[in-house]
Parts: structure tokens; sequence; C-alpha cells
């Protein structure tokens, strides 16, 4: 974080005027839902049980991990979240929380969570919730980010990796159902951000950040929006085939996938004007359902004996 940005906020504050909601807020709470579902996900879909006491504080420390890290990568990002309409009233950018505060906070609860994981679960899930933390606010937000326009691509793998922590909970160990699972939100990760990108393109032009519409250029960016789609597709089938997703999850994942295809495939075609935002803005706001339902399904499936099993036909 630029010196220039926590001098004036440390000058013009003395202390916080923050409130609860604002900590909360340095959480990114919507991020923290996402990552709930995914790893209770990982945990469900997993060979094996656990006591449901200790899958709560487990789900609940990798929350905590996770909103850690949201934490420590907002008060990075500081100085370029305050030249960004998007993230300019965020409560560090904003003035009313302190970004020394907003360290302090985001190391206290990084550390707490990965100590509870370990304690409640096993070395392994803690060691990988570690290690997303320190990849999502070192790897990717000081370094990635600002530095190459694959920032979002290589980036996304910290976002992917929920589900595996889910499964080493489960089972002290990973192994192909949850590296399915982090193959999808990785591959789902360009085209979701891509699209905000390429509507954005101005704010990070302001904040020097090298987004792909600006480095790449927005064509080029709309090119690899609709071949990462037609990659994901597919591979977001591969749990009904690998026998951990029943036959709701194939009929779901077929025909969101499809419309993935073609939201992606409208933005391509879409490169001018009103329309092009809106199609940008159809595929970002779909590609949030999208996730979220093939998520969800294999965990109803999984949770409540709703899995009507296909032909195993891959592992």
């Amino acid at each position: 974080m630029s010196a220039a940005f926590e001098t004036r906020s440390e000058v013009a504050m003395t202390a916080s005027t923050g409130e609860a909601r604002d900590f909360f807020a340095l959480l990114k709470p919507r991020v923290m839902s996402l990552v709930i579902v995914t790893a209770l996900t990982g945990m469900a879909t997993a060979p094996g049980t656990v006591h449901p006491v200790l899958a709560a504080a487990a789900l609940l420390a990798i929350a905590v991990g996770a909103g850690a890290s949201g934490c420590l990568n907002m008060w990075y990002d500081a100085d370029i979240d305050a030249l960004m309409s998007r993230t300019a009233k965020r409560p560090i950018p904003a003035g009313r929380i302190l970004p020394s505060e907003a360290l302090a906070f985001g190391l206290t609860l990084s550390i707490g969570s990965v100590l509870v994981l370990g304690l409640v679960a096993n070395a392994l899930a803690a060691f990988m919730l570690a290690f997303t933390i320190f990849f999502y606010a070192v790897v990717y937000s000081m370094w990635l980010k600002r530095w190459t326009p694959q920032n979002i691509v290589i980036g996304g793998a910290a976002g992917a990796f929920p589900p595996m922590i889910g499964e080493a909970v489960v089972t002290g160990q990973f192994g192909w159902h949850s590296l399915v699972l982090f193959a999808i939100i990785f591959l789902w990760t360009p085209p979701h951000f891509w699209a905000l990108a390429l509507v954005k393109s101005g704010d990070y032009a302001r904040a020097g950040i090298p987004m792909m519409p600006n480095v790449a250029g927005p064509a080029a960016t709309r090119r690899q929006i609709v071949l990462y789609s037609l990659v994901m597709a597919p591979v977001a089938v591969l749990p009904a085939l690998m026998g951990f997703g029943g036959l709701i999850y194939l009929v779901v994942s077929v025909t969101t996938g499809l419309a993935m295809i073609a939201l992606s495939v409208r933005v391509w075609r879409r490169s001018e004007g009103q329309p092009a935002v809106k199609a940008a803005y159809s595929l970002f706001g779909f590609s949030i359902l999208y996730l979220f339902l093939l998520f969800a399904v294999l965990l109803v499936e999984n949770s409540f004996g709703l899995m009507w099993a296909l032909p195993k036909v891959i592992g």
C-alpha cells in the first residue's frame, strides 16, 4: 500500500470512526458466503464423514480465514480503492477505519482461523487455509494484481482452494473430487471478472491495474471470455460423470453451462455502446448464479439423499 495514502489517513484520523458493520465489510461478506458454500460442498462430496460440531467449527474457521484474506487485501489496496468508483466507499479509503487497524484485524483473524482449524480438523486443512490466505493477500494482492494482466487467472487459485480445504477437513487429504471442484472455480474466475473489467476498465486504468481489457484490449478479452467458458462448461459436468454429482446436477450443469457460453458469445458479438455494457453485466450477474447453483445442487444431492447417480464414467 502506498505510503502517501497511509500517512494521509493516519494524520486525518487519530481513532477509528468505524462501526461493527465497517469491520464486517472488510471481510468481503459476499466472497465469504461463496467460500462457505464451496467449502461445505467439498466436505459433503468427500469420501468420508466428520462430526457435525467439528464440521461447523471447521467451516467457521474457513469462512473467517477467507474474510481475513479479504481484509488484508483491502488494507493493501486502499490506495487504489480510493481511485476507483466501485471501491471508493470501502471503509479504509472512505476514512472510517485506519489502515493500521485493518492490518491488525486481518492478521489476528488469519492466525486465529488457522489455529482453530488445526485444532478442530487436522494439520493439512490448517496448512491449506494458511496457504490460501498467503496466496490471496501476498501473491495476488501485493504482486500479481499490479504486475500482470494474468492477475485474475493465476490469482483465481485462491478462490478455488476452499473445496480442497473442505475435503481435507473430512479425510485429512484431498483427491479428485475436490480437484475437479477447484478446476471449475479456477476456470470460472476469468470470464466472471473480465466481464466486469470490460465495463470498469476506466477505473482500472486510473488505478494503474493491468487488467486484461486495459492491456490486451477489449476484443482480445472478449475472445478469452468465450474460450474460458467453452472449457469451463464441460469441466463442470465432470462431477456427474465421476459419480459424486447426480441427475439433477447433470441437468443443471449442462443447461447453465450452455447459458454461460451463450452469454459469453453475446459479450463477444456486442462490442460497442450500451448493448456491450448490458451484455457484460448480464454475464457477470449470471456467472455468480451459475457457480452458486452448481455447488448448491452438489451440496443438496450429497447431504439430503437426493442423489440419483448416473453410471460412473470417470474415476
